[in-house]
C-alpha cells in the first residue's frame, strides 16, 4: 500500500510541476507533490515580506525549470532573512523530499512544526511530510504514529 502511494505521489509530483507553469495568484506557495494531496496549497501569510515572497517565486520558478539547486539557494537565503517563518521551513522539507534527501525533509518538516503555532493544515502537511520520510526510511511503525497526527491536525 505505501508503495502504491508513493508511486502515486511520484506521478503527482510530475503532474503538480507541469502545472506551476499554469498562471499563479500573487501570494506564491511553493507546490511539490500531487493536488490530490494537497487540496489547498501551504501560502505565506500577510507577514510575509516582499523580499521573501520574492525568493519564493524563484525558488518556484527554478523548480519548474528542474533547476532545484537554484530553488534550494533562493530557499536558504528567504529563511536567513525570516528564520522563524513555518512555512518557509516547510517549502524546504517539500525541497528535500523532492531532491530524495529524506532525513533532511523529516527534520526540516519537524523546524516547520515547532513554528507553526495553531496553523492546522500546516502541521497537517508537515506530519505528511514526516510519515512519507519515516517510511522511506524504513521506519513503519514511526510512520504510522506520523499518519495518525496528519488526521489530528486536518482541517
Amino acid at each position: 500500500m505505501i508503495r502504491q502511494w508513493f508511486s502515486l505521489f511520484v506521478i503527482g509530483l510530475i503532474v503538480m510541476l507541469a502545472a506551476c507553469s499554469a498562471p499563479q495568484k500573487k501570494e506564491t506557495g511553493f507546490v511539490v507533490g500531487s493536488e490530490e494531496a494537497q487540496s489547498e496549497q501551504i501560502l505565506p501569510d500577510s507577514r510575509t515580506s516582499k523580499t521573501v515572497l520574492a525568493l519564493i517565486d524563484n525558488a518556484r520558478s527554478a523548480v519548474k525549470t528542474g533547476q532545484l539547486h537554484n530553488a534550494e539557494s533562493h530557499l536558504e537565503r528567504a529563511v536567513r532573512i525570516e528564520p522563524r517563518n513555518a512555512v518557509l521551513w516547510h517549502y524546504m522539507a517539500k525541497l528535500r523530499l523532492h531532491q530524495n534527501r529524506i532525513a533532511e525533509a523529516k527534520g526540516l518538516a519537524a523546524k516547520s512544526n515547532s513554528l507553526a503555532g495553531k496553523n492546522r493544515r500546516l502541521r497537517a502537511d508537515n506530519w505528511q511530510i514526516i510519515a512519507h520520510a519515516r517510511q522511506r526510511l524504513g521506519d513503519t511503525a514511526g510512520a504510522r504514529q506520523a499518519q495518525e497526527k496528519v488526521d489530528k491536525y486536518k482541517p
